[in-house]
């Protein structure tokens, strides 16, 4: 095999994983509870407290339909991560589990697509957190943030000052500490839950069957389409993945974490979309800020539920930008422990055991996305890189189940070869059916991160030179 071959195609040992684990650097504070609120926490709100302003119009009211899709997608996607996070419980997520099964530059490929997917999507909910900032303080005082601060350069502001704001604010606490961050970020999933089912009850009197009669007026294709937008909202299964050195007993807590979040997550997200496509028009939604708000207040003819939910949003937001930031400075990590990225991102302070430096890198970096970039194109290029990094996974556990059929594994994919393969023809699907200038950019991206491994990686990787792999 030629030489440059046998480099980009090395694979680090899961045994060597384990021994890193161990060896650490990193403290192991995190349960079953908080980790399942951290799966919950990065997903629940980051498609259903906006996102329906840019599906529907895409799908009407068949967006229904839109968010069943995505969530059997994922739902079979979870089920290989169980399986994969059980077997290799380490920070970095499917960059690690791609770097033990299909080699090195696969696994920098998924690395690019994990930084859209937690990088972007934090930028993303950030700016609807905006939205649900300005709804808030209209309510209770009487006054909005100025357009030109809390609005992109292209939706006719100069930046989005409330959504750089929230992503310092988040980078704060995740310096302060992992266990603090877990604390933090459990109450406000509660807080979350709580609006989101004060929500569905309140709706439901404003439930009009006209709203749903014209169900389906884009066809398949909208339904699809939507589907796409919106599958960046089932992000928090992977969040969960990226903890696996800061989780006590990892092969058990891992994929329950997983599969709890899972049935947490979709059960609210089609409760909700139901009674949100029920009691408002289609036609409504289009630009809609702070939708469920704005829904909430129709029906009733009062602000006060308004305000209640827009308050809950704001708490709730929060915790999803915490967990997604948390999540890409662990991929990072292990990304510079594996000296695919400079070792600044490695580094862990020693008072707090995080990795500070990469912690404020992050932060400054998705700072300027949420400040100048709109939503609409933040949310299709997560969900382009969530696919992608959710389709390696799938086809990762079926090469481990061949390369290492004898490793530990806390949880096994049932009908196995078939969900695997289900979660691989899902992911194509849905990504055939965004638009073809997110498939570009993504493109484009992705060959930029791959140009940082041939001109960086390949020759500071911490396996250059030895046979570990090949």
């Amino acid at each position: 095999m030629a030489p440059l071959l046998q480099q980009v195609l090395r694979r680090k040992p899961v045994e060597a994983y384990a021994a890193e684990g161990e060896a650490g650097g990193l403290r192991r504070t995190i349960g079953l509870a908080q980790l399942s609120m951290f799966g919950i926490g990065a997903t629940v709100g980051t498609g259903i407290f906006f996102v329906l302003s840019e599906a529907v119009p895409v799908a009407g009211p068949a967006v229904i339909v839109s968010f069943v899709i995505a969530g059997v997608v994922a739902g079979l996607t979870a089920i290989c991560y169980a399986e994969l996070a059980s077997a290799v419980p380490v920070s970095g997520s499917s960059y690690s589990y791609a770097y033990a099964t299909l080699g090195e530059l696969v696994a920098m490929g998924v690395a690019a697509c994990l930084l859209l997917e937690y990088g972007v999507s934090a930028a993303a909910v950030a700016v609807g957190w905006s939205q649900y900032l300005n709804e808030l303080l209209d309510n209770v005082v009487g006054v909005a943030i100025p357009e030109a601060l809390s609005a992109s350069p292209e939706a006719g502001g100069v930046v989005n000052l409330p959504a750089v704001v929230l992503v310092a604010l988040c980078s704060l606490l995740l310096v302060r500490g992992t266990s603090e961050s877990a604390r933090a970020n459990a109450a406000m999933v509660v807080v979350k839950v709580a609006v989101l089912l004060l929500f569905v009850v309140v709706a439901l009197a404003g439930w009009e069957s006209d709203n749903l009669s014209d169900f389906a007026p884009f066809g398949l294709d909208g339904v699809t389409t939507a589907a796409g937008i919106i599958f960046f909202s089932y992000i928090g299964l992977d969040a969960v993945s990226t903890a696996g050195e800061e989780v006590e007993d990892p092969r058990r807590t891992m994929p329950l974490a997983i599969l709890i979040a899972l049935v947490t997550v979709t059960s609210l997200y089609v409760a909700v979309s139901v009674v949100a496509v029920a009691a408002q028009p289609q036609e409504r939604f289009d630009g809609q800020e702070a939708g469920l708000a704005a829904i909430l207040e129709d029906v009733t003819g009062s602000t006060w539920p308004g305000t209640v939910l827009a308050a809950g949003a704001v708490v709730s937001i929060f915790s999803i930008t915490l967990v997604v930031l948390y999540g890409q400075t662990r991929i990072l990590f292990a990304m510079g422990r594996d000296g695919m990225v400079p070792p600044l991102f490695a580094r862990v302070d020693r008072r707090t055991q995080t990795p500070v430096a990469g912690t404020v890198v992050v932060g400054v970096a998705v700072g300027l996305l949420a400040g100048l970039l709109p939503i609409d194109f933040l949310a299709e290029m997560t969900s382009v890189g969530t696919l992608v990094a959710f389709l390696v996974v799938s086809v990762g556990v079926m090469v481990l189940r061949r390369t290492a059929p004898d490793l530990e594994r806390g949880f096994r994919v049932p009908l196995y070869p078939v969900l695997p393969l289900a979660s691989v023809a899902g992911c194509l699907w849905i990504i055939s059916s965004l638009r073809g200038i997110t498939l570009v950019v993504f493109a484009v991206w992705v060959a930029a991160v791959l140009a940082f491994y041939f001109a960086y990686g390949i020759r500071h990787s911490r396996l250059a030179g030895t046979e570990v792999g090949r």
